[in-house]
């Protein structure tokens, strides 16, 4: 059985919450939380916290995470992942959690890293939800489209798929920021050059597609809310210590 590490990149300079890893949500840090939930995955060797902040990797040390510390020059949370995945040597997976995501799931993450294990053409896995209503025009909610064997298609800020005829009803999926690597992918495709599909999109995951590799999408239940403003933390919060963000 290969060996797998699960990387949360966090880091300071959010543009809309500098700080954000270390925001306090129900008595804890809110990449603390990422963590715990992080470590209820037994199939994961090793859980990893990546940042480029003393702040951030003196709070981690603290709450007992094992921290690495990276360059702050990475344009993405993707280039950061990579710089610790390369010292990992013997690992075959690699599974990018975000910092700000304290209500993921640790059975998806399970599901994550067990179709990579099983299934060694896969380059990589994500996941999809249903997509709530009001979303479909929103830029900022990323979208993914299928085939039929849940392999990724496409991934859009544009409302996909289209229904011309407005009797389909087709059931439309929103993309989570989290993905699963082929440990070896995951050091080349830093490597390549932005694409023309990503630079549109400003979506990453388009290089990964527009080169031919295989992203298996898992389709789960809606999660609880991430992390991104002022007002979506007060919101956890209030989940947090109410007992809601227990898994």
């Amino acid at each position: 059985m290969s060996k797998t590490a699960i990387i949360i990149p966090a880091r300071w300079a959010s543009s809309r919450l500098p700080g954000k890893p270390l925001l306090e949500l129900a008595g804890k840090p809110l990449v603390q939380h990422v963590w715990e939930r992080c470590r209820k995955v037994r199939e994961a060797d090793e859980v990893i916290i990546a940042t480029d902040d003393m702040r951030i990797a003196e709070a981690a040390f603290a709450f007992g995470a094992d921290v690495a510390l990276t360059s702050a020059k990475h344009p993405t949370g993707t280039d950061r992942i990579a710089e610790v995945a390369k010292k990992l040597a013997g690992f075959d997976v690699i599974l990018n959690v975000q910092g700000d995501e304290p209500f993921i799931e640790p059975a998806l993450i399970r599901c994550l890293i067990e179709v990579l294990q099983k299934e060694k053409s896969l380059a990589m896995s994500t996941a999809a939800c249903p997509l709530a209503q009001g979303d479909l025009e929103n830029p900022n909610c990323v979208k993914v489209v299928t085939g039929l064997s849940g392999d990724a298609l496409y991934f859009s800020r544009s409302p996909i798929p289209c229904d011309r005829d407005g009797d389909a009803s087709p059931a439309r999926l929103r993309h989570l920021g989290i993905y699963g690597y082929r440990r070896k992918f995951l050091l080349d495709f830093v490597k390549w050059k932005q694409t023309p599909l990503e630079k549109s999109e400003k979506l990453e995951q388009l290089r990964a597609l527009e080169h031919g590799a295989k992203i298996r999408v898992l389709k789960t239940k809606a999660t609880g809310p991430g992390v991104d403003t002022a007002e979506d933390a007060k919101n956890a919060a209030k989940l947090l210590a109410g007992g809601k963000g227990k898994s």
